[in-house]
């Protein structure tokens, strides 16, 4: 028997529901296929309208990547398109993918047991995955850090691009950098990072990240230079509020004006926060900047200690071996040590080419004056007479001068650190920290029980960080405690000594304390950067 057929409506499957939405979308090749229709546009200018800009910037103007967190869904094509297209390293990214968190909770109190089910929300929860390079900032950090010029902005584009043929390796940059966007590669020996693919837009093509972007989050965008808003935004960013890069990165814009524009349709909960912003990540110690800060530090005050009318001559021999010691391992610290005499160029703008150029001049005249305490500087009694009397002169004044310039050394030593704005590295931190060491190197052999309690008033400046929620004290109280205990042990055995033994076991003990203190300097240092995903 045959089932009966009725007159009805054509029966929709969920294919038809699917291909009907499909055609209400505003796709990429949807705009593409109908401004190819209509024969208004160009296909090559169809295919980038949506992704670069059409013309290049006016002066005032600089490009900037435009992140549309409504359409970024984590997928880290971004991630793979730049890893293959700039032919990276193994572990090279210079684009990352992180996640950000909001939302409240509140939780009931009557079952401590069931406390983590009885978590109900009060404001919708927000989970949200961000892509992020470098911000081409239109007052780069890295640049103004740099001591040998290997970055250079692009007077037209704005592009910040690091020049590979000229950097020494000295991750200066890094450390400048509050967003983690130089990378050191171990291979090269050099730094490299994101450059917006300007050889790609130069002939009209899209950078490598927004090529690959299957939902199209990521654009390039004319942005001003002197405001945070974007010139002509495109119709489908008008309703679009303008995150602040502050915001999800928990830095001072003002630091380096980033040009970064992110942009999203809902509104963000008040507590809009990184997902790894209680993630303790301890940095690397940096062992030839401890060689050379502790070295030339302690170095000097003995030194300066052996310009007492009394203090015999091995004295400043012991200083000058431990100052020289510390520059000598320093050079440890650079991928391209060959390069190094380029250290000067960015003088006007650089502590650390200031540090080199004022340490290397405090080095001569220490050296003029320990040679001449040794007896070691021949008589030039031969030369012709003004002469003898002139380098005389001159050996009477380097000691003096050798202080002046190291003292100055010493300053820009801390400065470097201070200028990259991080809170474990304030003045009074690095400014103290670092001149007291060249305070108690200079009384352990005029007034060893004055330079012990020195030594303790050192101690209690380091311990002021050991308190409250920071990443620093966290990590010093977790992670590096026992690089902690190491230095506390080693500073306590140095007052113990002070009172029971004679001045060498003290410098011994205090040196080595001050090794370890200068590490934990390093490691326990707060790491500003744009989210990323938690880890254990």
């Amino acid at each position: 028997m045959v089932a009966p057929r009725y007159d009805s409506e054509p029966v929709r499957t969920l294919i038809d529901d699917y291909l009907a939405e499909q055609a209400r979308l505003q796709t990429p090749v949807a705009r593409f296929a109908a401004a190819h229709d209509s024969g208004s546009i160009s296909q090559l200018t169809a295919l980038n309208v949506q992704l670069i800009p059409l013309s290049a910037p006016v002066p005032g103007e600089q490009y900037a990547f435009q992140v549309d967190l409504d359409s970024c869904s984590g997928c880290k094509s971004c991630v793979a398109g730049c890893h293959s297209l700039n032919g990276l390293d193994e572990n090279e990214t210079w684009r990352d993918v992180g996640l950000v968190l909001g939302g409240t909770t509140s939780v009931s109190s009557a079952s401590a047991v069931n406390r983590s089910l009885a978590a109900t929300p009060t404001f919708p929860a927000y989970q949200q995955t961000i892509t992020t390079a470098c911000h081409h900032c239109a007052d780069p950090a890295c640049l103004n850090g740099c001591p040998v010029l290997a970055y250079e902005k692009d007077p037209v584009t704005g592009i910040v691009r690091h020049l590979d043929d000229q950097c020494i390796g000295c991750q200066y940059c890094v450390l400048k950098c509050p967003y983690d966007v130089p990378k050191f590669n171990e291979r090269l020996g050099i730094v490299r990072k994101c450059d917006m693919c300007h050889d790609r837009l130069s002939e009209g093509e899209a950078p490598a990240c927004v090529q690959a972007c299957p939902t199209h989050a990521i654009t390039i965008v004319k942005v001003s230079t002197f405001t945070s808003e974007i010139p002509n935004p495109q119709p489908s960013t008008l309703h679009s509020q303008l995150i602040p890069l502050a915001a999800i990165s928990s830095t001072d814009s003002a630091y380096t004006r980033p040009t970064t524009r992110y942009i999203s349709k809902h509104p963000l909960p008040a507590n809009f926060h990184a997902a790894d912003a209680r993630t303790l990540r301890p940095q690397p110690a940096h062992l030839p900047l401890v060689a050379l800060l502790v070295g030339t530090q302690i170095g000097l005050g003995i030194m300066l200690a052996s310009m007492h009318p009394d203090a015999p001559a091995w004295i400043a021999a012991l200083g000058w071996i431990i100052f020289f010691t510390g520059l000598a391992i320093s050079g440890a610290h650079l991928g391209k040590p060959l390069r190094a005499w380029r250290v000067f160029l960015n003088l006007r703008r650089s502590w650390l080419s200031r540090e080199a150029i004022v340490l290397g001049n405090a080095f001569v005249p220490l050296s003029a004056y320990v040679a001449s305490r040794l007896g070691l500087i021949p008589s030039l009694d031969f030369l012709p007479k003004p002469l003898p009397l002139l380098a005389t002169l001159a050996l009477n004044f380097a000691g003096p001068a050798g202080i002046v310039f190291g003292f100055l050394g010493v300053f820009c030593s801390a400065m470097i650190y201070v200028d990259t704005r991080r809170r474990f590295w304030r003045p009074t931190q690095s400014i103290g920290r670092m001149f007291g060491s060249v305070l108690v190197g200079a009384l352990v052999f005029i007034n060893l029980p004055i330079a012990a309690l020195a030594l303790a008033v050192k101690l209690v400046l380091e311990l002021n960080t050991l308190s409250g929620p920071g990443s620093s004290a966290r990590l010093q109280r977790g992670p590096l405690k026992s690089l902690l205990f190491a230095r506390l042990a080693l500073a306590a055995a140095a007052l113990v000594a002070a009172f029971l033994l004679p001045s060498l076991f003290f410098l011994s003990l205090f040196l080595l304390g001050e090794l370890a203190e200068r590490a934990l300097y390093f490691r326990a240092v707060d790491s500003p950067k744009m989210p990323g995903v938690p880890t254990a």
